[in-house]
């Protein structure tokens, strides 16, 4: 199972908070870098301290409704490494633009997707590959829920449909609590989408809460506030690959 670290954008600044409340988000005080808020920075931390060739960006102007902060994740990709990004896609325009940009995967996220429909057109335009669906939650529910309807595995079923091959599971009301993903949810997906990419995120802050998302296989962890305050450290996650590989070479 891959780690995969989280850098909240905003204004071309990095910015940590908890709960999802972004409006309260501030500056991020990382051990990984000495300046504060210096998003170029961390990712070149997350690279070299900490050994992760992909990070997970979310564009919080685009998302809140602004414009895609272009300039900055292109900067971001000419560090090397794997840029996934929700920038708020649901078109195939802003799709194609952020691939353009440098940026490895688009997220199509729950939030801001206006139908399944929408997120078939942006999969057919890009390819499914470089395309994972969010499905974005808080406190269990999915978001704009009135307007979608449906249970959490009812939206991944859908979105399977559509054409997605990669499914986000993202608690915003876990992000910065520690308590862990919702691990009965993922192994319920994991079971209905035995060939799907799955990831997980909000609230993963330990080596067991790894460990835990690995057994019911999940393919990749997002994290953020743990490698932050040094929750989890390089040997935490060096020891996570390790215990993979040692599993797949049996």
């Amino acid at each position: 199972m891959q780690v995969i670290p989280v850098l909240d954008l905003a204004r071309g600044r990095a910015v940590s908070g908890r709960g999802g409340r972004r409006e309260t988000y501030a500056a991020v005080r990382s051990r990984l870098i000495s300046t504060t808020g210096d998003a170029r920075a961390l990712v070149a931390a997350y690279r070299d301290a900490l050994g992760c060739d992909e990070c997970y960006v979310a564009d919080l102007d685009a998302l809140a409704g602004g414009a895609v902060q272009r300039e900055a994740l292109r900067d971001l990709a000419t560090l090397g490494s794997r840029l996934l990004v929700d920038a708020g896609v649901a078109t195939p325009a802003r799709a194609r633009d952020l691939l353009a940009d440098g940026v490895r995967q688009v997220i199509v996220g729950l939030e801001t997707l206006p139908s399944f429909d929408a997120l078939a057109a942006v999969i057919r335009a890009v390819g499914p590959a470089r395309v994972i669906f969010s499905l974005d939650l808080r406190n269990g529910e999915p978001l704009s829920i009135s307007e979608r309807g449906g249970t959490p595995v009812d939206l991944a079923r859908a979105a399977v449909a559509a054409g997605a091959a990669g499914l986000l599971v993202l608690d915003l009301a876990r992000v910065g609590s520690g308590e862990g993903a919702d691990i009965a949810l993922l192994a319920a997906l994991r079971r209905v989408h035995p060939d799907v990419e799955l990831l997980a995120g909000g609230g993963v802050a330990t080596v067991r809460q790894l460990e835990d998302l690995a057994e019911v296989g999940i393919d990749a962890a997002l994290v953020g506030t743990a490698l932050h305050d040094g929750s989890l450290s390089a040997a935490d996650l060096s020891a996570v690959r390790h215990r993979d590989h040692s599993k797949d070479s049996r």
